[in-house]
């Protein structure tokens, strides 16, 4: 898969998850899984506007873990424009966050609150765009309120403000993370754009990339609470994609134990996991 002109060598992707995806988080992901793309925390623009020293703590970066796209967030798009600039130097992809549900983000404006008003979310799309020479894409939900899907319109308007990739939750902000990710959303914005689509949600097994891969036909897969314990599921779902085959019989002898992670459809403790060789 190619974002802009970002060349990934897979198409699974590592997702930013605020408290997570940390620098550490990262490099194990990508020693022990190989993602294609890893994504930093969400960071504020303001905080990266002001120089703000805890803010600048997230945007520790190695070169063992790139490529990666380093995601901000914020509802100011001058703003935006000049903490995109002042990271560009360290971001191989720049990710604009306009899918978070947490209320202290909606409540300022931003995140998934930009699907409430997707005139200003195209003003920071193009003002960013028109600001880096790194590619730029956004990450959405499918809408703000429970039975709301604004996911193509938002799309469009991202495509049209020149981003080079979107990515897309199917959920509503109001659903959080409950219920079930909605693949038809993900599949219309692929039907309607031309820019790369990777879809995200539920994605827990290789039957679960199978299902949102052959249904909304979408270029790439981003992992997020799947990931929590367990590095190892990058490589396992690109094997499977590459060979549309379950990575059991494919194993290699090493064995590594891994902490307890909570996935929606499973559960698993201690017990010891074979890694791909």
């Amino acid at each position: 898969m190619k974002i802009g002109k970002v060349e990934l060598e897979n198409n699974i992707v590592l997702a930013p998850m605020a408290g997570i995806s940390d620098l550490p988080f990262r490099i194990i992901c990508k020693k022990y899984g190989k993602p294609g793309l890893v994504y930093t925390e969400m960071i504020s623009s303001r905080g990266i506007f002001f120089d703000d020293e805890k803010t600048n703590r997230l945007l520790n970066i190695r070169e063992e873990e790139r490529p990666i796209s380093v995601q901000i967030f914020g509802n100011n798009p001058e703003v935006m424009a000049a903490a995109a600039s002042k990271i560009e130097k360290i971001a191989d992809i720049i990710d604009i966050n306009m899918g978070c549900p947490a209320p202290k983000i909606v409540k300022n404006g931003d995140g998934s609150k930009l699907l409430l008003n997707l005139d200003l979310a195209g003003e920071i799309v193009e003002r960013v765009v028109k600001k880096v020479n790194v590619p730029v894409t956004v990450k959405i939900r499918k809408g703000f309120e429970r039975d709301s899907d604004v996911s193509v319109e938002a799309a469009k308007v991202i495509e049209k403000a020149g981003a080079s990739g979107i990515i897309v939750h199917g959920r509503t902000r109001e659903e959080y993370y409950s219920g079930k990710v909605d693949l038809e959303s993900i599949k219309k914005v692929k039907e309607a754009v031309k820019i790369p689509v990777i879809g995200n949600g539920d994605i827990c097994s290789y039957a679960d990339v199978k299902n949102m891969i052959d249904y909304t036909r979408c270029d790439g897969i981003m992992i997020g609470r799947a990931a929590l314990g367990n590095p190892w599921i990058f490589k396992e779902l690109n094997y499977f994609l590459k060979n549309r085959e379950h990575v059991g019989a494919h194993i290699c002898a090493r064995t590594y134990t891994m902490r307890p992670y909570k996935c929606r459809k499973t559960r698993i403790n201690f017990k010891t996991f074979k890694f791909i060789s």
